[in-house]
């Protein structure tokens, strides 16, 4: 009894001792228009309010919007970082509930086709930030090109937002299948948003996940239902995120469903990634 109890409190204090990185989730869609940037801010905020530190990285490519549906000002972006080779902590904006982003600013396709110089102080930059947060997330642009896409395979899960239209869904396979394509191990989640009811939005989720594993030989996780809420239109009028402007709507209340659901799967316990995101992210680069 007494080994098996000192043997337990090795293993604690090892896994204590242990470097802990953040988790990198990014957020993307197959088409514009489909909530994306919403729920990637909405979820981030959901996710402090449990404790948890959060930096959300907007990294739409020419229509970066994570500052105007926070209506706040920004000084730097992370266009500006590379201009004038300033330290990325200097880029990053405090928002509500204490919430660290970074604003993509004009002219972000620099990032993605940036050179070795600049490749390599994107990564010096980004791993500082690694030891500070409990969950990195990217707000990616709609679509996929080859260079945003080493992004996505980088991160350690990927969410894909679609709505229940036929022109979404069928962008939403096809993103999914990019990555598949690429990086058939890396986790994938769903989210249904702007459904007309929760039955008609689980049975449309349902559906899309059994198509995809017919087609595509994987099990996507199905992360979240989110239902068509007048809400969010006031909440982009007022930029004030929809979670706080009314957090018990029905939108908000799936949101922190979604919040709920990405902790859980955090506490399955799992071994540290034996690569990191820099060092998949330099692997992929240099692939292209």
């Amino acid at each position: 009894m007494i080994r098996d109890q000192a043997e337990r409190l090795r293993r604690k204090l090892a896994a204590a001792n242990q470097p802990k990185t953040a988790r990198t989730i990014a957020v993307a869609s197959g088409k514009g228009g489909v909530g994306k940037s919403n729920l990637a801010l909405n979820m981030s905020l959901e996710l402090i309010k449990h404790g948890k530190r959060v930096l959300l990285f907007d990294l739409d490519v020419g229509m970066g919007n994570i500052d105007i549906l926070l209506g706040m000002d920004v000084d730097q972006t992370i266009v500006d970082m590379f201009a004038e080779r300033l330290p990325i902590d200097e880029m990053i904006q405090i928002g509500p509930r204490g919430l660290a982003y970074v604003a993509a600013g004009s002219g972000l396709n620099d990032l993605f086709t940036m050179e070795s110089d600049n490749r390599e102080y994107f990564f010096q930059q980004y791993e500082a930030l690694v030891d500070l947060y409990d969950y990195i997330i990217f707000d990616m642009g709609a679509g996929v090109t080859a260079d945003s896409l080493s992004f996505i395979l980088a991160s350690d899960e990927c969410i894909i937002v679609t709505t229940p239209e036929p022109t979404s869904i069928t962008d939403a396979y096809g993103m999914i299948k990019h990555i598949v394509n690429n990086h058939p191990g890396l986790p994938i989640s769903v989210v249904m948003n702007r459904t007309p009811s929760a039955i008609k939005g689980e049975r449309a989720l349902e559906r899309f996940r059994r198509v995809i594993m017919q087609f595509l030989k994987i099990d996507v996780r199905k992360l979240g239902i989110i239902p068509d809420d007048q809400v969010v239109s006031d909440a982009v009028i007022r930029q004030t995120p929809y979670i706080l402007l009314n957090e018990k709507t029905a939108v908000s209340i799936a949101t922190k469903q979604i919040a709920a659901n990405i902790l859980s799967e955090a506490s399955i316990p799992r071994k540290q990634p034996s690569v990191s995101f820099v060092q998949k992210l330099k692997k992929l680069m240099l692939k292209r």
